[in-house]
């Protein structure tokens, strides 16, 4: 009995594995170094461990050796000449016909290949095949060159044959992730860069950084195949993320036309380690595109909506208080223009108060009349003769009386 328990829970194990295996998802990953090639039906060629690796053509007169991924050069008694090196741009495309695959070395020698239409002196194309050379050559080696030809003395083509590994994922070309919409820091060509493709806490997100922005393109002819993105958090809990946009809802993105991914990502709980944030965009007949995107939390965040509840309160307020202003300055000064007899500046809700204030800081000596009191007290004196003393007495008083003083500013 005990044995067939045994035997229920191996079983029930291994068909647990063998659907998590199942239900995994790889992303694609770009290959270390730039020697690299994707064929005609999109599928990835990794040849990272092939990068300088000599291929030797033995000839009458000169040897020509062919550095993978590195550099080609003809040699003799009379030494080295370079037909060119492979450029970190990549040179490395899918062939036609018998040729599987094709390199591109430029810059080569100058010597008498000064004036190549190109200016790039000497060059060479190695033409890839996959398997053994047509005349049977290479069989059970590493690989060799199985022809060399010049289509003049600046430019040579050389056929080389190796045995491909298997063939990788099927890449989804064109396809771009970035933070502008020409950019592609994330993703580029349906490549995951380095440093998205897994958890990189030199590339992690802030506490402070509540959403971020993603836009996608694609090809428009394949964009009709990109799905919606699926999201998982890891670990599960203390990390809450929305997608929202155009992107999220399955919209074909395109290169004149990026779809937009907007992640609203909020902390609930401080964590010591960041989270992981994985995206994952099905494409139907492809790999998925599949990139990491790390957040931390030093602590925890507020609800989504409080800081928008916090400004929405202190603008109601803003607003009342300025209609209850306006409304109290309207009706004191009708008031006081109907009621009161006041005009100008004197109708206005305050001013006296303020006036008799400014009067008291500044001092009454400091104050200044009123226009007409000033012209009339200038009108009065048209000579040149003293008044008599009982006159300029009563003069002055009854200026006194009538002039009415403001405090100055």
């Amino acid at each position: 009995m005990q044995s067939v328990k045994f035997k229920a829970g191996f079983i029930f194990i291994a068909v647990a594995a063998v659907l998590s295996q199942a239900l995994t998802v790889y992303s694609v990953a770009v290959p270390a170094s730039s020697c690299y090639a994707l064929d005609n039906s999109s599928r990835l060629y990794d040849f990272s461990d092939w990068v300088g690796v000599p291929f030797v053509y033995e000839g009458k007169e000169t040897d020509l050796v062919v550095r993978f991924c590195k550099d080609v050069e003809s040699r003799s008694q009379m030494g080295y000449v370079d037909f060119g090196r492979f450029d970190k741009v990549n040179h490395f495309v899918a062939g036609s016909g018998h040729v599987d695959l094709v390199q591109g070395f430029y810059n080569g020698d100058l010597l008498n290949c000064e004036y190549t239409f190109d200016k790039m002196g000497r060059t060479a194309q190695v033409n890839i095949i996959c398997g053994n050379c047509l005349n049977g050559q290479c069989k059970g080696q590493l690989g060799c060159i199985c022809n060399v030809s010049y289509e003049s003395t600046c430019r040579a083509i050389v056929e080389l044959a190796i045995p491909c590994e298997k063939p990788g994922p099927r890449v989804f070309e064109g396809f771009t992730v970035g933070f502008h919409p020409r950019s592609w820091e994330i993703v580029y060509n349906g490549m995951t860069q380095l440093g998205f493709e897994k958890a990189n806490h030199d590339f992690s997100f802030s506490t402070e950084q509540p959403q971020v922005t993603l836009y996608l393109t694609a090809v428009a002819s394949l964009s009709n195949r990109v799905q919606k993105p699926m999201v998982e958090v890891f670990p599960e809990n203390g990390l809450e993320v929305k997608l929202s946009g155009t992107g999220a809802t399955g919209k074909p993105p395109t290169t004149l036309s990026p779809s937009t991914l907007l992640l609203d990502w909020r902390c609930l709980r401080a964590h010591h380690i960041p989270f992981e944030v994985n995206i994952t965009i099905p494409v139907e007949g492809y790999e998925p595109i599949e990139f990491v995107l790390t957040k931390m939390c030093e602590h925890t965040q507020n609800q989504e909506g409080d800081a928008t509840r916090g400004w929405a309160i202190f603008g109601i307020i803003s607003c009342i208080f300025m209609v209850s202003c306006t409304l109290f300055c309207c009706g004191g000064f009708i008031y006081n223009t109907k009621v009161e007899r006041q005009h100008g500046i004197d109708a206005l809700p305050g001013m006296t108060i303020l006036s008799a204030c400014l009067e008291t800081v500044s001092g009454a000596a400091q104050g200044y009349s009123r226009a007409e009191d000033l012209n009339s007290a200038f009108a009065s004196e048209v000579t040149w003769e003293r008044p008599p003393a009982a006159t300029a007495v009563a003069a002055q008083g009854t200026r006194t009386r009538s002039e009415r003083k403001y405090g100055s500013m």
